[in-house]
């Protein structure tokens, strides 16, 4: 039950205050995130590497309110893959974009919006939608260059239908563009089946964002028969399956329908959040998986930091725990 109060509290401006402020929050905060700026991440991202782990790199931020911020998000994206590029770390470090960072829910009129909509590539799509286009293609565009791709992380339902419609937009020009579906939505089941024929990058998540009852299951145990039903959609597809869990009993499902799919080891892959189930990253890498691990760092770490503590009741008490002790 705690979970949903917490993912309300991911958007509120009182909350945010209330948690950065609190004595133990730093602490805890560093468990999930891996730093603030680009120098903070790259130690990690070599270190990573090293132990035969691959990357994605997200920089967190969402719920922009100004075109303005959204070529922040996306020059802050362009100076990590200038970095990895420095480092030739390229081929082992994606990176992870929401589109709610580069303008996707903007009201964009007039001259703007006209110019948005041209260099988009035209249609019915709103301004905010134009503008994460013309936002994130720089961005694809430099990871290819560097020899690696961008995948767009899923977010609100609302928003799905403008993140597949860019996804598919990219991938006519860069069709290693992957894309998030998120099994706890009741449309997912179809989106993967599209998916997995035209044979995208898809990376399966639980869903981490507070869903209605009208788009959304809303018992755990159904979710995870979602998920399961889900990653045999994908594995016996065209495509590349990711697998983003931490769960021990979905992971084991996901080898097993992989090694009914025939598919080898390099034709799919896990991803774990960093600081969450090392151990466990280590293992499977160990075993010869691909083994991605997904790496978020900035300075508005909020939203991310409260989603990772609705996920698991056991983060939640570590960073109660933790105020309490440092109070």
């Amino acid at each position: 039950m705690l979970g949903p109060v917490i993912l309300a509290a991911s958007r509120s401006d009182k909350m945010r205050r209330l948690v950065s402020a609190a004595p133990g929050t730093k602490q805890v905060v560093a468990r999930f995130i891996a730093g603030e700026t680009v120098d903070d991440v790259v130690p990690i991202v070599r270190d990573l590497s090293a132990r035969g782990l691959e990357v994605t790199l997200d920089v967190v931020g969402e719920d922009i309110t100004t075109v303005e911020q959204s070529y922040a998000a996306r020059d802050a994206y362009l100076e990590l893959i200038g970095r990895l590029k420095e480092l030739g770390l390229g081929e082992r470090a994606e990176m992870s974009v929401k589109l709610s960072m580069f303008g996707q829910s903007l009201k964009i009129e007039g001259s703007e919006a006209e110019g948005l909509s041209a260099e988009g590539g035209g249609g019915r799509r709103e301004g905010g939608h134009e503008l994460a286009l013309s936002n994130v293609r720089p961005v694809v565009v430099a990871a290819a260059e560097i020899g690696t791709t961008v995948t767009l992380d899923a977010e609100d339902h609302t928003t799905l239908d403008s993140m597949f419609a860019i996804h598919e937009e990219l991938r006519k020009d860069f069709p290693q563009t992957g894309c998030v579906i998120q099994a706890y939505l009741f449309r997912t089941e179809e989106d993967a089946r599209r998916l997995a024929a035209n044979g995208s990058r898809v990376r399966i998540v639980k869903g981490a964002y507070k869903e209605p009852a009208s788009v959304a299951i809303q018992d755990k145990a159904e979710i995870d028969k979602a998920y399961v039903r889900i990653m045999k959609i994908l594995m016996d597809g065209e495509g590349y399956p990711m697998i983003g869990s931490h769960d021990p009993r979905l992971i084991a499902i996901g080898q097993e329908l992989a090694r009914r799919a025939g598919r080898k080891l390099d034709e799919y892959e896990f991803q774990m959040l960093y600081g969450i189930r090392s151990e466990e990253q280590n293992r499977l890498a160990a075993e010869g998986h691909r083994m991605r691990v997904y790496t978020a760092y900035g300075t508005d770490w909020y939203g991310y930091f409260m989603r990772r503590l609705a996920e698991k009741p056991a983060n939640l008490l570590f960073f109660v725990r933790s105020i309490l002790t440092k109070g």
